[in-house]
């Protein structure tokens, strides 16, 4: 994956970095929302020029304030508008006319029901557009640059805000002061609320501080993607720098399921251009706001994440056994600690604590600190051991005064990422936090959400490792891609065209062959040989089952002219012959198969297969190309998987086969991907000796068709 680095816009740069700043609709009116934009620019300590635009006033609490954006005595980088929409037009062409390099949008910019098109946020584009210029919002809280002290804000935020590591977007203006106002020590160089992002979106955002030296950690709060292909691209060069990317995408949008004929879509769901484009660019998808800020605040230590799982050390069994109960539901692998580290703990520890992990330390004979600190280290110390939590709850008891100092003194002896994970959140005594945090360790509130925060640290290790191996790129073969592009657009794509698709791109399948009359449908059946199957190829009908037009197992001619004469009578004379495959022992039935996004493209799909397809929440989607690594990596984590290894004594399926026609796919899906709407392969069947497409779907884009 390699990525060319954006240079932030020029418009977008003035605008986060302003040194001149019109306030449309500042006020003297002491809590009005005018007066709050001059003042959070103010106690932001923004240190250019400052320019109040109201006809009502000739000073603002010391500054001169000018009648109109036209008589600003310069051009301005950045015109706050904080006036109602009736107004924003006009006032953002005025800020264009008179040189304004962007501007904040306060208000909604929302169209108004039954005005004539084009509607205000279409004239406000055209305006921006018009005039070159970069515009936060509307309907969102504008943004704060920390570094640069600009405060583009009309809501009172703290005013003693310093600079950190990490960058905030968020298209939800509630999150962005409640982010800022975080008690846990987070600090933020650039908080961007664009809200609608009428013009400037959230790739813009990302690509700027992707750019600043300082951004260590990005964090988005998003609904939707408004510029698919430059996120991706921002995403990728997030990826690139080794900055991660937390993400909170809430709602399922509007992915558009084109083709519902094609199992595939059905099966990836609305959220699965999302969830491939994460897993792509290594974005870490958390579910909630308290989830986010335990993974940000890991993330921002700065240790990184060695080879092997979770090692923990508690001062209470059920606690104990509860995180045992939440990493195994969060997916998270505890570490297998060896003899050696076993011994190290049991020279420690008091009777009747037995040395394993997770670990519970419970002692009472006052050696608490002694106890802990090498019983953390010995864990730290086991070579399958990723990283250190220390789980106990800092509550203001003294008898727990002892923890703050053990945690201190771990983290300074240790070089695995090292945490204090807390059970509870609202038992968490704060001046103890405060001195933890204070000395760079992590304090992770909650022991689902600090759980699933180390599950990230543990993703992103193993993103990074990927990356390190690299993926190649397909090799296209031109000639193959015009031949089956141009069949594909024709139009109809029968099962048998199908299957020799497949075939062209490496993949096995069952040997078929369509037909428009019985006489010629027994002599398909006579070439293939006995036993056959017999599929209706009615090109109206996509899922043959459904509509009763298969027969399988089809011995001698008697049996097939029956079953002929029944289906052609319902359903017509065209007919697909398939050859049977013999039973495997220990086969499973897989689906695979291909949905094109209407945002990112083609998605390549892998789920249980046969009757199982859209029952079972139990898939894999990802952006192609992908190596047969890759493939493999993605077949390992369905559920189903478990049963390749074999059951009561059945052969396991050969993985490798799987994963090599997934593999297969994901090239055609880069080749043909333009000219397609989906392909199913369903069921492939997946034995210990390799695997076969028994059925097969393909659904030609309707774009590509003229329709």
């Amino acid at each position: 994956m390699t990525v060319e680095p954006s240079a932030a816009a020029p418009a977008l740069q003035a605008m986060l970095e302003a040194r001149t700043v019109a306030v449309v609709g500042a006020s003297a009116q002491p809590g009005s929302f005018g007066a709050e934009l001059l003042r959070q620019l103010r106690v932001g300590g923004f240190d250019g020029a400052i320019y109040p635009v109201n006809p009502n006033y000739t000073e603002i609490d010391g500054l001169a304030c000018v009648s109109s954006i036209e008589a600003v005595p310069e051009p301005v980088d950045l015109a706050i508008l904080g006036v109602g929409n009736g107004k924003l037009e006009a006032i953002l062409r005025s800020a264009g006319r008179s040189g304004a390099r962007s501007a904040v949008i306060c208000a909604s910019g929302h169209a108004v029901e039954g005005e004539p098109a084009p509607q205000l946020p279409e004239r406000l584009q055209a305006i921006a557009g018009e005039y070159g210029m970069a515009i936060c919002g509307g309907n969102g809280m504008g943004f704060i640059n920390v570094e640069r002290r600009v405060r583009a804000t009309g809501y009172s935020q703290d005013p003693g805000l310093l600079p950190g590591p990490v960058t905030f977007l968020t298209q939800s203006g509630s999150s962005f002061s409640a982010l800022l106002r975080n008690r846990r020590g987070i600090r933020f160089n650039v908080a961007v609320s664009g809200g609608d992002e009428l013009v400037t979106t959230m790739a813009e955002y990302l690509e700027y501080s992707l750019g600043l030296e300082s951004t260590r950690v990005v964090a988005i709060l998003m609904e939707t993607i408004r510029a698919p292909e430059r996120f991706r691209r921002a995403l990728e060069l997030a990826a690139a720098r080794d900055i991660p990317v937390v993400a909170l995408k809430v709602g399922h949008g509007e992915y558009a399921r084109r083709m519902v004929t094609a199992h595939s879509g059905a099966i990836a769901g609305e959220d699965a251009a999302y969830e491939a484009l994460f897993e792509h660019a290594g974005v870490l998808r958390v579910r909630t706001l308290d989830e986010l800020v335990d993974t940000v605040e890991l993330l921002c230590a700065g240790r990184v994440a060695a080879a092997g799982g979770l090692a923990t050390l508690h001062d209470s069994g059920g606690e104990r056994t509860h995180l045992i109960d939440v990493a195994s539901a969060c997916g998270v692998p505890l570490a297998v600690i060896s003899e050696t580290t076993k011994a190290r703990l049991a020279d420690v520890l008091g009777p009747g604590l037995p040395p394993v992990n997770p670990l519970d330390a419970w002692d009472t004979s006052g050696t608490a600190h002694e106890v802990f600190t090498k019983c953390l280290q010995a864990l730290h110390d086991d070579p399958d051991t990723a990283l250190v939590a220390f789980a106990v709850d800092l509550v203001a008891d003294e008898r727990d005064d002892v923890y703050p100092a053990v945690a201190l003194d771990t983290a300074a002896a240790t070089t695995k990422p090292f945490a204090v994970l807390c059970n509870l959140r609202s038992a968490i005594d704060q001046d103890k936090a405060n001195v933890l945090r204070e000395g760079g360790i992590p304090v992770l509130e909650g022991t689902e959400t600090g759980v699933r925060a180390i599950g990230h640290l543990l993703a992103r290790r193993d993103f990074r490792l990927r990356r390190l191996t690299g993926i190649e790129p397909p090799t296209v073969d031109s000639r193959r891609a015009e031949y089956w592009r141009a069949r594909i657009s024709s139009g109809q794509i029968g099962e048998a065209a199908a299957m020799d698709l497949l075939a062209a791109y490496g993949i096995p399948t069952v040997r078929c062959v369509e037909v428009g009359d019985r006489e010629s449908a027994l002599e398909a059946a006579a070439t293939i040989g006995w036993p056959v199957a017999l599929k209706t190829a009615a090109p109206w009908i996509a899922h043959k089952t459904e509509r009763d037009g298969v027969r399988l197992d089809l011995a001698d001619e008697t049996a097939f002219r029956r079953a002929y004469d029944d289906i052609a009578s319902r359903l017509g004379p065209r007919i697909t012959v398939a050859a049977m495959i013999q039973p495997m022992p220990g086969a499973v039935e897989m689906h695979l198969g291909i949905v094109v996004d209407g945002q990112f493209g083609p998605l390549v799909v892998v789920a249980a297969g046969g009757l199982l397809v859209e029952a079972l929440d139990d898939r894999r989607v990802a952006i192609p190309p992908i190596g047969v690594d890759g493939a493999h990596a993605m077949i390992a984590r369905l559920r189903i998987s478990r049963v390749f290894d074999g059951l009561r004594g059945r052969p396991p399926v050969d993985r490798i086969a799987v994963a090599s026609a997934l593999s297969a796919l994901s090239a055609l899906a880069v080749e043909l991907g333009d000219v397609l709407e989906a392909v199913d392969i369903n069921p492939l069947i997946a034995g210990p000796q390799g695997c076969m497409a028994a059925d097969a779907l393909v659904i030609p884009s309707q774009r590509v068709m003229g329709t």
